[in-house]
């Protein structure tokens, strides 16, 4: 039988069905079901929904319960929220009443501020206007009052800052403003630099009381500053050359005459008596106290300079190099005015050694030494000085004197020529003068002078000193040669009354006897052209190597190359006389040159007939030979090479000669009858013989 639910029940029935009994929130239900719901009656179950009902009613009443208090805070709170609320409303209200009464006071406050920071943007203004065109009082009295130190110098800058900046301002429509401000601080400047200049002035005085000041920072600082004032500046410049003028002068006496604190080092003029010495020290002292004292003046009058180095060195533009150049024409005059006082002194001291006639090796040293310092001392002082034109004169005066020694020197020697000696070597004023100018070339070449200077010609040295002497060789040569012609003369007198006898032999005996005994005046010339060229050579010889004398040498090779070819030539004349060989040879060549008068043979001339030819050319072969006699052979000459040299030319002229007269035998044209009996010996042969 078919069971009919109502509508409602049957989709409650179906909703429980669908459920799931799994869900979390079913199973909490049960769950909490189960804490109240213990019997499962029919009369529980009727009763379930009430049960529940009245189980939620009492959690109610226990969360009334339990909320009682936080219901009665919460009300409290709610109270002094309106309390608060009401209080609000009140400020509102009395915030309401006072705002048109505060507008004005708003409006004021931010007008006020506004003038407020106009006005803190004009003192800022003024205090930069004060700070770059006005002084603080304390500058103010660092300038006028204080004594002098780093705050004057900083406040002299600062013055010097406003004075450029009122330069700028005058570019403005501030002008009348930029002028006063501008002559203001002239008159500030101008006073600070007359104070400035009173105080070097007075440092620089201290400065020159003492030998070896120290410059303190404080007083560069002040010649830098017053550098800008060209003329205070040279004002405290001319202060600085007094001061170290007499300080220089009573240092240079007190070294002369005192010496060093305790003698040591001892006066100059102890040395006195050894001029080289002296004047060396006096020029010594002076180098070394020039240097010095520059040292000193370029720290005063251009700090920059020293103290300039390094990385960090200035870089000089075309402006500070004109600066520099002013600067060192400063230092110049300085030390000009310094070292003036001292030329006196030191001058007179000289001219008393030169004037005390030292003797030529000790003027000649003396002249390179004042040149040397003079050439050191331009370097550091400049030529348009005192002391360089001093040393100049001085120089000047010792090369005179040298010179004036040469002179007398060479004038003594031509007075009195020596004597020939027998062995015909040179004179002891030869080998002295040479030893002399030995000396005289190495100190020359010591003497150390700048690269860009030249030195001083030494030619006029030389032929001051060697002129003289070859001129007394010459001098003493021609005397001997006198002398000897003199003898000659007398022997020759002696000897012409036994002339006839000897004539009144045979003609051969008579040619020979004739050519022995009748000497040529040249050959009397050999021991005198031998002496000359003795003495040439020996001034020739020992200066060879030296660069200075070359020029003179070549003179003397000149020389000596003349005298033997003179004494070559005079000898081979003497020979072809003794001979008879030197009038034949004469003819012999006028003959063949003149061809007009070629037609007449040789043999048919009178001087040059076969029986004069043969008797002459017999003594040569005597000669040549060493029966009749012998050649010359320079034994006196003391060069070896010149007296080889000689005797070979010689030799070849003979040979030459006979050459010649050789060719005219054997030359048909001259019709001699016998040639090869007359000229027995070919030219070979006589050189062979000869040696050549």
């Amino acid at each position: 039988m078919a069971v009919t639910l109502a509508p409602g029940l049957s989709r409650k029935l179906k909703k429980v069905l669908e459920s799931r009994t799994d869900s979390p929130d079913l199973l909490a239900s049960l769950n909490t079901l189960s804490t109240f719901y213990t019997e499962n009656t029919q009369q529980s179950r009727r009763n379930l929904r009430s049960t529940i009902e009245k189980r939620s009613l009492s959690i109610n009443h226990e969360f009334l319960q339990a909320s009682e208090s936080a219901q009665q805070a919460l009300d409290r709170v709610e109270e002094e929220v309106n309390a608060l609320a009401d209080s609000c409303d009140k400020i509102a209200k009395a915030l309401n009443s006072c705002s048109s009464s505060t507008g004005d006071i708003i409006s004021t406050t931010e007008r006020l501020k506004q003038e407020l920071d106009i006005t803190t943007q004009r003192q800022e203004i003024v205090s930069l206007f004060l700070r770059d065109y006005q002084l603080s009082n304390e500058e103010i009295k660092a300038l006028r009052e204080e004594d002098l130190n780093e705050n004057f110098f900083k406040a002299l800058s600062h013055v010097q800052e406003i004075h450029a900046n009122c330069k700028i301002l005058l570019r403005t429509h501030h002008q009348r403003a930029g002028l006063e401000l501008m002559d203001m601080m002239a008159v500030y400047q101008e006073g600070a630099y007359e104070r400035l200049c009173r105080w070097v002035q007075a440092e620089c005085r201290r400065l020159g009381d003492t030998d070896n000041p120290e410059v303190s920072d404080l007083l560069k600082t002040a010649v830098r500053c017053l550098k800008e004032r060209p003329v205070l500046f040279k004002y405290c410049a001319e202060e600085v050359a007094n001061m170290r003028h007499n300080a220089l002068f009573r240092r240079f006496i007190s070294a002369l005459t005192r010496g060093g604190p305790g003698g040591m080092p001892r006066p100059i003029e102890v040395h006195a008596h050894d001029p080289l010495r002296y004047v060396g020290d006096m020029l010594g002292w002076l180098h070394q106290a020039l240097a010095s004292e520059r040292e000193l003046v370029l720290v005063l009058l251009d700090p920059d300079a020293v103290t300039d180095t390094g990385p960090t060195a200035r870089r000089y533009s075309q402006d500070t190099e004109i600066d520099s150049a002013k600067t060192e024409s400063d230092v110049t005059f300085v030390l000009d005015r310094i070292f003036e006082g001292v030329c006196r002194p030191f001058k007179a001291r000289v001219e008393q050694v030169l004037q005390s006639q030292p003797n030529l090796i000790v003027a000649y040293k003396l002249s390179n030494t004042l040149e040397f310092y003079s050439y050191t001392i331009s370097d550091l002082l400049g030529r348009e000085t005192a002391l360089f034109n001093t040393l100049r004169i001085l120089k000047d005066a010792a090369q005179q004197t040298f010179f004036d020694i040469l002179k007398t020197r060479g004038d003594k020697l031509l007075r009195y020529p020596p004597l020939v000696p027998v062995d015909l070597s040179p004179p002891l004023a030869v080998r002295e003068g040479v030893s002399v100018l030995l000396e005289i070339i190495e100190t020359y070449n010591s003497l150390m002078v700048p690269a860009s200077v030249k030195k001083l010609d030494f030619e006029p040295v030389i032929s001051a000193l060697l002129d003289p002497i070859v001129q007394m060789c010459e001098l003493a040569a021609e005397a001997h040669k006198s002398k000897a012609s003199h003898s000659l003369r007398r022997n020759r007198t002696s000897s012409d009354s036994s002339q006839f006898s000897r004539e009144s032999s045979s003609p051969v005996d008579a040619i020979l006897t004739k050519s022995n005994s009748i000497p040529s005046s040249q050959s009397n010339e050999m021991p005198s052209k031998i002496f000359l060229i003795n003495c040439l050579s020996a001034i020739q010889q020992p200066l060879l190597g030296h660069d200075v004398a070359a020029g003179y040498v070549r003179n003397l090779r000149s020389m000596i190359e003349k005298n033997v070819s003179n004494l070559v030539e005079k000898e081979v004349d003497a020979i072809l006389r003794k001979c008879g060989l030197l009038n034949k040879i004469s003819q012999i060549q006028s003959l063949v040159d003149n061809n007009a008068i070629y037609n007449v043979p040789l043999a048919e001339v009178e001087g040059t007939a076969p029986a004069s030819l043969s008797e002459s050319l017999r003594a040569f072969f005597g000669l040549v030979l060493g029966s009749e006699g012998s050649l010359p052979e320079f034994e006196q000459m003391q060069v070896p090479q010149l007296r080889s040299e000689t005797s070979i030319r010689v030799a070849r002229s003979l040979a030459e000669a006979y050459g010649i007269v050789y060719d005219a035998i054997m030359d048909p044209k001259n019709c001699y009858p016998d040639p090869k009996s007359l000229a027995r010996h070919p030219p070979d042969q006589i050189r062979t013989i000869l040696g050549i």
